[in-house]
Formats: C-alpha cells, structure tokens, sequence
C-alpha cells in the first residue's frame, strides 16, 4: 500500500494540543462561547438549589406564601429558559467555529498535497489521499463540533457540581472527589485500548476507498474483461475487514463506557443514601440536602456518560489526525528552484537551448532508467526521442520539466542549471502536451486557458486555429462555452488531444515538449494536426518523443534509447543508412521484416 499507511501511533497529546492551535485565530469566538457556557453552567447548576429552598422552606413545614412561590417559580423557569438559550447560543457558536477550522485545514492539506513530488503520488493509491482529504477531516469536525463542545461544557459542568456540593455538605462532596480518578482511569484505559483499533479501522478504510477509486476509474475496462465478480469478491472482502474492526469497537463501547458508569452511579446512590440514612438515626436530616445531593449526583454522571460516550469520536478525531499531520509534514516535496533569488534577478529562459551532461535517474533509487544521457538540443531544433517500451523516453521529459529532482549529471537550459529557474518561468516557457490529456470540469475555454489571465479570449479562438481545432469546438453545442465534463469523457481522444495543443500554443512557449502526442489520436486526425505541428514547432526547441516514426522523419536529431542508454543518433537518413535498432523499428512499422544480424 506505501509508506503513508504506516502511520505511526503518535502520541495523541501532542496531536490535541496541534488541532487546539487551530482554534487561535478564532479566540475571540472561542472567548465568547466560553462565556456563554459559563452562564449556562451556572444557570443551570442553581436549579437544583432552588427546589432545596423550596423542600426546606416551604414543601415541609407546609408554609406556601403566594408572593414566595411566584417569586420561586419565575426564577426557576427563568433559569430554564436562560440555560436552554445560552447553551443553543453556545453550541452554535462553536460550530461555525468547527466549520471554520476544518475549511482553513481542508484547504491547507490540500495546498500541501499539491506541493508533494510526483515520487509520493508513484507510490500512493488516489483512494487514500481522498481517505485524508475527506474522511479524516472530517472526523476532525465531528470532534470540533460534538466532542470538544461537549467535553468543554461538561467539564464545566461538573466543576459547577462539584462546587455546588461543597456549599450543601462539604464532606460529602470529598467523598464524591474519589470519583474522579475512577473516571479518569476509564478514560485512559479505553483510550489504550482503542487507539491501535481506530489505527486498523483507518488503514482498512483507506484500502476501501482506494478498491473502489480503482473500480470506478476502471469500469470500462471491468466490464469488457467481465470482471465484475471478482472485483465484487475483492470488494467484499476488504469491507468485510472493515466491518469486522468497527464491531471490536463496538462491543467495547458497549461492554466499557455506559455499563461500567452506571455501575459506578448506582454504588454512590447506594452509598450516599446509606450515609443519610445513617445520620437521621442521630440527628435530623435536612430533606432539602438529600434531594439537591441526589439531583446533583445524577447530573454529576450525566455529562460523565456524555463524555464517555463521545470518546469514541475523540478517538477517531485523534488517529485521523494523526494522517493528516502525516502529510503535513511529509517533506518529500517536488523540485523547488535553488535559492530563490528575487523575481528580477531570476533566469529567464530566452533561446530555449537545452543540454543534459551526463544525467543518470532512478526512481526508487536503485535501478537506473537513465544512464550517462548527454545530449544538446539548440536553439529552433527538433530533437526526437524513440525507443522501445520501458527504454527510459518519459524519465528524459520528465527530468526536463523537473517533476523529479536530476540525481546525477545535468540538465541546463541556455546554459544556466535547471535547478535555478522558478517553477513560474518553466511553466510559462514550457509547453508540454501528453499522450493522455488530461481536462478539467469546466467549458472549452477554461480548459485552454487553463486560468492564465494573461491569455485573452481572442488568443484562446487563435490558439484553437492555430491547432485545427476551432472547426470541431464551433460545431459543439455552446462552442468555446461548451461544458466539459469529468476528464473530458463526451469528446473523442483526438478532441482532447487537440484542446491539449491548443493549451499549448496559448501561452507561446520556447520550449515544446511533446511526450508521445500523437500516439492515441487516428490516422485522419493525425494528418490534419502535422501541419499544426511544424508550425507549433517552427522557431521552438522541441523535444519529441515519438511512437510513430512517420511523424519525427524531418528531426534535426533523433536519440535512439535503449535501457536507458542513447545507443544512436543522427537524422532519419543516418539512422536508416547505420542499420541499427531504428532501422529495424522503422521496417517493423512499415510492415517489413527487418533482416537478422
């Protein structure tokens, strides 16, 4: 699955006091819920004390003055409503305050995501990434809105309680104190148990989403092969594991949290009710004490159910968490430019001629898919690249446009190192157009300008012109307006592959880099872009990789890969006069068989 599912188990102290950061560019709400709840608690801790007054003042000796039990009455119901409104106030606040946080975090993992080197997306399924995006986020709101609201309010609570008791009987309010470190410890102890099955449950929950991104993305092709069952088997089996890693879960909930506190709860009623009992048989006990002690004794394991109850979400909140600092932190990121200098003394690329001195790449760090490439491909020039499958074409590309950091050799452009352009330069000056274009949701002229506000609309209808596509795009229903959908599916392959051009051509590059453009589009439409082609590439430095030989004949250079190896070069002419590996791929694509060494 990759590196990012061993997540380690970090401590969940650090994690909380992390997220809690989150909260400070909002302190002045988090102040005034903090107020509201105060007022709340209070408020709602006096009730009890209220209907003491009224056992001890009034319900016994049988006295009910009408002016008393009006005034009794109305601040009683006035405490009702003001702890109703001021906890409604509160929680509310604190929800705006948790949509607030996680849309800044959202936003923040994703601008991270965005920075990472390609190396980290070769090696992590897209299911898992949405699992962070998506899921652990949002079990992170789930504990900013319902866990850290009700622990805060609950915790306060109690202290209210717990006061409350102390100014009714101070002694039995110490005993109550004892409670406290029960508590505690049940918390940790469910806490050490259910930190390693919320680390399962998330890593089988990422293998679920990352089965069913595969799926979906490869429904055509599950259909054709008629694989729905053994998909559907595979499907299964990770759900089922899923399944069975919330179920321990769930049988913990409901052997641990509720059975266990009201164990607890009915001991102490028992127990307290025992030390009333045995006072009234040396002295007179106040009724009005009992009751407020009863009252507040249920109140006080109330907000303690809450919190036990909400410690399964904090669980969750805290292992999600954890992923998504993961990838917060994660420093593999793509190839910056080296120094930063200030944005006028920067290089520019301005003749766009391009060497590689020696270069040597592996992705993995092991083997090499490129060794020892040296080559210049000047000012103007064409210079294809053609090899056999797996032969090292699209590392050369990939090098040039620096999704990956050069290890060993080389690479400048107009003499100056790649690693000191700025990522705006390269992709200002550089156009690449690949094999498998890719377009985004959106309409025709979006996708051509691709939200450069330096390329106007009449640019976009000249680029389209430019590439042959403008008679195609008019023809659409809203024509440069037409809604594209998701990766362009209503377009043909040779539609998008002609939008991809003409994204190209807006921004008037030096450089072009063409990475197999011309492999997926048919024959028809690929004689009525090579004319757009040498025009595109007409006063450019242009780096083609070709798949059709037909389509490079008039190179100024061709380099001949094998292994990763430049193993010829020269022009079309040259190449086929040696006799070598392009003269033996040529007779194959003409349909000749090329004579045997």
């Amino acid at each position: 699955m990759g590196a990012i599912e061993e997540v380690p188990q970090a401590g969940s102290h650090g994690t909380f006091l992390r997220l809690l950061r989150y909260m400070w560019p909002y302190r002045g709400k988090v102040l005034l819920s903090l107020l509201l709840l105060l007022a709340a608690t209070a408020a709602d801790v006096f009730q009890p004390i209220l209907i003491k007054i009224f056992i001890d003042n009034n319900l016994i000796p049988r006295h009910f003055p009408k002016q008393q039990m009006v005034w009794l009455g109305g601040v009683y119901m006035a405490l009702v409503v003001l702890t109703a409104g001021l906890n409604v106030m509160q929680l509310l606040l604190f929800q705006i305050l948790a949509l607030d946080i996680i849309q800044r975090l959202r936003v923040e993992l994703f601008d991270k995501v965005q920075e990472l080197a390609l190396a980290f997306f070769d090696r992590t399924p897209v299911g898992v990434l949405v699992s962070r995006i998506t899921n652990d986020t949002q079990a992170i709101l789930d504990m900013f809105m319902t866990v850290l609201s009700t622990f805060v309010q609950n915790i306060t609570l109690l202290v209210g309680i717990l006061l409350a008791m102390f100014s009714l009987n101070a002694r039995l309010a110490t005993y109550c104190l004892l409670l406290i470190p029960v508590i505690i410890g049940t918390m940790l102890l469910y806490r050490k148990i259910t930190s390693p099955i919320f680390h399962l449950a998330r890593q089988r929950l990422s293998l679920l989403n990352a089965k069913l991104n595969e799926s979906l993305q490869g429904m055509s092709v599950i259909q054709a092969m008629r694989q729905e069952h053994r998909l559907r088997h595979e499907f299964g089996k990770i759900n089922e594991a899923y399944r069975q890693v919330r179920f321990r879960n769930t049988q913990l909930n409901a052997l641990l949290l509720r059975p266990l506190m009201d164990g607890i709860y009915l001991l102490t009623l028992m127990l307290m009710l025992g030390y009333f009992g045995e006072r009234s048989f040396s002295q007179l006990v106040n009724i009005g004490v009992l009751y407020a002690f009863v009252t507040y004794l249920s109140r006080f394991f109330e907000p303690v159910n809450n919190m036990l109850q909400r410690l399964n979400f904090f669980q969750q909140a805290m292992v999600s968490a954890e992923r998504v600092f993961q990838i917060m932190d994660n420093q593999e990121l793509a190839p910056q430019q080296e120094g930063q200098p200030a944005a006028h003394t920067s290089p520019q690329i301005k003749a766009g001629c391009i060497t590689f001195e020696d270069v040597s790449f592996s992705y993995e760090g092991q083997t090499d898919v490129l060794k020892h490439i040296s080559f210049t491909a000047f000012a103007g020039q064409t210079v294809a690249i053609v090899g056999h499958t797996g032969s090292g074409k699209s590392s050369i590309i990939n090098l040039l446009m620096r999704f990956y950091p050069v290890e060993r050799g080389q690479i400048k452009i107009d003499g100056v190192s790649l690693r000191l352009f700025s990522e705006q330069e390269l992709r200002r000056k550089m156009g690449l157009v690949l094999q498998d274009p890719f377009l985004f949701v959106g309409d025709i002229i979006s996708n051509i300008r691709l939200g450069n506000s330096f390329v106007s609309e009449k640019q976009v209808v000249e680029a389209a012109q430019f590439v042959q596509a403008d008679g195609f795009i008019r023809n659409l229903s809203g024509g440069y307006h037409a809604p594209i959908g998701e990766r362009g599916a209503t377009l043909s392959t040779g539609q998008r592959q002609l939008l991809s051009f003409a994204r190209t051509m807006a921004i008037h590059p030096a450089i072009l880099v063409l990475d197999e453009a011309t492999a997926s589009v048919d024959t028809e439409t690929e004689e009525a872009i090579q004319f757009a082609l040498q025009k595109m590439r007409h006063g450019r430095t242009t780096l083609a990789i070709a798949h059709r030989l037909s389509t490079i004949q008039d190179a100024d250079h061709i380099l001949v890969l094998h292994h990763g190896e430049i193993v010829e070069q020269g022009t079309h002419q040259q190449l086929l006069a040696q006799g070598g590996l392009y003269h033996k791929m040529y007779l194959l694509q003409q349909g000749s068989n090329p004579v045997a060494d």
